[in-house]
């Protein structure tokens, strides 16, 4: 069957904020989707778990812990690793707070990957005295061999984003010694030139690391939905949008996440219209003339998850009015 999965993560409006934000938002094409469509399923999260809901339905997972991503992510960056248990690390900037840290959106860095390979260089030799093997993928996305700390749970940096780190980092019989390897890179990063001259050019010092998404080397995806996927989206590596694919298709479309997690929704209201144009235009039309099946949008934001369908039969709602009000249910 010829079906698209469209994911669009921050695509619900906070609740105080939704009345008005529905008055000003154009989309058209999602208006006439939402208003044809049936609600398949609906979540609600704690607000204090490992991952984001779009985060869970991607990777297919129920347990508490940030999903098994550094396999995926390793492979999408032309990475082996053929034993082992490998984290994703990640550069970061921790906001210091009055009395604690707050990790800031990773997007927001400005991180070029000669600088990401500098700081890299800097403090791989502190991960060898560990005897932690450190691999870089890109400026985004470094990995670290700890077979020792696969009971570790951590949480997705989205997930933590904005928020006192004490309560978001890793957890587990080793996390005391996570805690002093990491000290240790952020007393060398803290007098770095390249910090130095971050914040001369008014760019957010890299002063921490984030760790997450631990999984086995060669960890087969198998039952993970769309793991492969996330790890595409996650590294830009992934195909061509297709409104007519020949088998089940999964995309993400990621462009508000940073606008919301910075309340800027004059941000947000011009990139959802933007979603709307380029991407559920298009899919409305496939699905109306037939080239798709089935369109599935799954909307979401850091504690919600609604998934509805839209089958081309949908279209014989002729009674239906477009509405934007199912993204404020």
């Amino acid at each position: 069957m010829r079906a698209l999965n469209i994911v669009i993560p921050f695509s619900l409006p906070p609740v105080e904020h939704a009345r008005d934000l529905l008055a000003q938002l154009q989309a058209p094409a999602m208006a006439k989707l939402l208003c044809r469509a049936s609600l398949k399923s609906k979540t609600t999260a704690s607000g204090l778990d490992a991952c984001l809901p779009h985060e869970r339905w991607l990777a297919g997972h129920t347990s508490d812990n940030s999903p098994a991503m550094s396999t995926a992510l390793m492979a999408a960056l032309g990475l082996k690793n053929e034993s082992g248990y490998w984290f994703v690390v990640q550069p970061v900037h921790l906001h210091v707070a009055r009395d604690h840290l707050v990790l800031t959106d990773y997007r927001q860095l400005n991180l070029s990957e000669s600088e990401a390979k500098t700081l890299f260089d800097a403090a791989h030799p502190l991960f060898e005295e560990q005897n932690q093997q450190l691999l870089f993928g890109s400026k985004d996305y470094w990995f670290m061999q700890a077979d020792a700390w696969a009971d570790f749970r951590t949480c997705t940096p989205d997930a933590a984003c904005g928020h006192n780190i004490d309560v978001w980092s890793p957890s587990g019989g080793s996390a005391r010694a996570w805690r002093r390897l990491q000290n240790e890179v952020q007393m060398l990063w803290h007098q770095h030139p390249l910090n130095e001259a971050r914040e001369q050019n008014n760019h957010p010092r890299i002063n921490g690391l984030w760790l997450w998404g631990g999984s086995q080397a060669n960890q087969s995806s198998t039952g993970l939905l769309n793991l492969r996927t996330l790890a595409s989206h996650l590294t830009n590596t992934h195909q061509t949008f297709d409104i007519s694919p020949s088998e089940p298709t999964t995309y993400i479309l990621d462009s508000l996440s940073s606008a919301a997690l910075a309340d800027d929704w004059s941000s947000w209201l011009h990139n959802l219209s933007a979603l709307d144009q380029e991407y559920l235009a298009p899919a409305l039309a496939a699905l109306d003339s037939g080239q798709l099946a089935v369109v599935n949008v799954i909307l979401s934001d850091s504690t919600r998850l609604v998934q509805w369908s839209i089958a081309r039969n949908s279209f014989r709602k002729f009674w239906a009015k477009p509405s934007l009000t199912r993204l404020a249910a």
